[in-house]
């Protein structure tokens, strides 16, 4: 009876961590690309960041979107704590210890980022105003005037960045794209092609907001 338990149960557990990766690269790692690119609009001004950014649209697509961005985030933190919880550095090389530590330190990282922006771009301008979305300019003033604002918004990119970037390329494993070598090597230069990119957008936005800040009291 024991031998046909695990029969049964083995492929549901093997099955999880290809979900739980699956669900990090599609849709949240396209969404987040995404997300990145379109505040880099912040150089274009207050009206366009706002509409591409901000500003809501169709309520059911906007609906949709959430479903589709928070949905699977809720369950990726899930399995990532479990992950925490069950993994422990092996005996690879010190480059893939360091970054296993990266990752993970990442991830813990990212939780407080991601809970204070979705409260400050989200929950805080709809406690205010129903229809109340997140300001350019005063978002523009702090990444000018407070250097806090800024510091946490350049980490929050470099810890989202990396985190995304790296789990491509652990992701590449799970779903065996990278069962040889060559194709390891492939995945590597991938994620670091990844993470530049998305440093390019995050901090890009960054700066755009920040020079925008220049013109706010």
């Amino acid at each position: 009876m024991s031998s046909a338990v695990i029969q049964e149960t083995s492929p549901a557990r093997a099955l999880l961590p290809k979900l739980g990766s699956l669900l990090a690269v599609a849709p949240l790692s396209v969404w987040t690309a995404w997300h990145l690119w379109e505040n880099l609009s912040a150089w274009q001004g207050a009206t366009v960041w706002e509409s591409r950014v901000t500003e809501p649209g169709n309520p059911v697509a906007s609906a949709l979107t959430s479903l589709i961005v928070f949905g699977p985030l809720f369950v990726h933190i899930l399995w990532g704590l479990r992950r925490l919880k069950m993994t422990r550095a092996n005996a690879y090389p010190f480059f893939g210890n360091l970054k296993y530590v990266l990752q993970r330190l990442s991830a813990l990282g990212l939780l407080a980022f991601i809970a204070a922006h979705v409260y400050l771009a989200r929950i805080a301008p709809a406690l205010r105003n129903p229809n109340g979305h997140e300001d350019f300019g005063d978002l523009a003033a702090h990444m000018r005037h407070h250097p806090p604002t800024l510091i946490v918004y350049i980490l929050g990119v470099l810890g989202t960045a990396y985190h995304l970037a790296n789990g491509v390329y652990t992701a590449s494993f799970v779903h065996g794209l990278a069962a040889s070598p060559k194709a390891s090597r492939r995945m590597q230069v991938i994620s670091v092609v990844v993470l530049a990119a998305l440093l390019g957008f995050g901090w890009g936005a960054a700066a755009g907001l920040s020079t925008a800040g220049a013109c706010v009291p």
